[in-house]
Formats: C-alpha cells, sequence, structure tokens
C-alpha cells in the first residue's frame, strides 16, 4: 500500500550494490515512493561490476526542484568518494535537508556527510577505517553501532547491516510496525 512518503537513493560509479538495492527494495515495499538517481548518468556501475538504469539524472530532478522525505547515500569505493567529491550531489542534498529531508548514508556513504559538514556534533557509524574521516568532521563515532539515528542523519557499518539499516529508514518514514511486519515477511534475524 502506498504511502505519502518519498525517497530518494543516489547512484555513483563505484557503488555498493547490496547496499543500494537493499534500501531501494525494501522502501519500496513498506510503499514509500523511491526514486534511484545516477549522480551523473542514467547508467551507473557499481563497485562490483553490476550495471543499473536509474530512474533518472540528479540534473533531471534538481531541474524540477522534486522535494524528498529521505536521501540515501549508498556506500562502496569509489563510489562513496564519487559522492563526497561531487558539486551536484552535496547542493542537491544540502538543499534536501534544508527542507526538511533526512539524510541517510551507509558504509563509507558517511565519507560525504563528513565533507559536506553534516556531521559535526552528531553521533554516527561507518565502515571501519573511516572512523578518523567521521571524527576530524566534528562526528561522535559509535564504531559497533549497526545503526545510529541523530536527529534527520542516519548512517550504518556496512553490507552486513544493509537490512537493519533499510529497517530504520522505513520505521522512521512510514513506522515501526511496517518495518517489524517487513522484517518478519523477509525472514530478518531468523
Amino acid at each position: 500500500m502506498p504511502v505519502d512518503r518519498s525517497a530518494c537513493v543516489l547512484f555513483a560509479d563505484g557503488f555498493e550494490e547490496i547496499e543500494a538495492i537493499t534500501v531501494v527494495d525494501v522502501l519500496r515495499r513498506a510503499g514509500v515512493q523511491v526514486s534511484v538517481l545516477g549522480v551523473d548518468h542514467r547508467t551507473v556501475t557499481g563497485s562490483h561490476g553490476i550495471t543499473v538504469k536509474v530512474d533518472a539524472s540528479l540534473g533531471d530532478v534538481i531541474d524540477v526542484q522534486t522535494r524528498f522525505d529521505l536521501v540515501v547515500l549508498p556506500g562502496g569505493m569509489p563510489g562513496a568518494a564519487n559522492l563526497r567529491d561531487s558539486e551536484r550531489a552535496r547542493g542537491f542534498a544540502l538543499t534536501q535537508r534544508t527542507q526538511g529531508a533526512t539524510i541517510a548514508a551507509i558504509c563509507a556513504g558517511p565519507i560525504a556527510l563528513a565533507a559536506w559538514g553534516v556531521l559535526a556534533g552528531k553521533r554516527a557509524t561507518c565502515f571501519p577505517g573511516h572512523e578518523e574521516t567521521l571524527s576530524t568532521a566534528g562526528a561522535v563515532v559509535e564504531a559497533v553501532a549497526a545503526v545510529v539515528v541523530d536527529g534527520d542523519v542516519v548512517t550504518s557499518r556496512g553490507v552486513g547491516t544493509a537490512l537493519a539499516f533499510a529497517h530504520v529508514l522505513v520505521a522512521l518514514l512510514v513506522d515501526e510496525a511496517t518495518a517489524v511486519d517487513l522484517d518478519d515477511k523477509m525472514l530478518v534475524g531468523r
């Protein structure tokens, strides 16, 4: 059943496939309107060579000034670095945040949030090895937490936490009961 909530997942070349697709899939199962946006292109190749045709390019969405409730940055390398270094992605994500969107990143994705100044004073987690980047940007790093929510920022650790990350995003956008129901239907945690 569709809900009146929207999300977008930003795909840059080198994205981590499981993290990106899991979030898209679980949010859509929850009825959230999800747009898969290519940062630079309409066809994007992941870090393991899987090519995905996205719904639209980020430029297309910026031109029509679409507003989302959630912006998600997958990890993967060099995908997370490509997101971090993209002025278009930065401008889009920060504009969405000022308009009330939650911003979420998983694995190495939080390095983009760190570079964009989003994590200053926020609790956050990331893929092991990126903690210093986050703490240098002013984040309070919770290195062992699977998912950390601090206000309008959600972070997670990596491929193994992708379903937990998606669960939290569904709980935030829809409700906890829907997230639990989806976990049961997908046999999460069994």
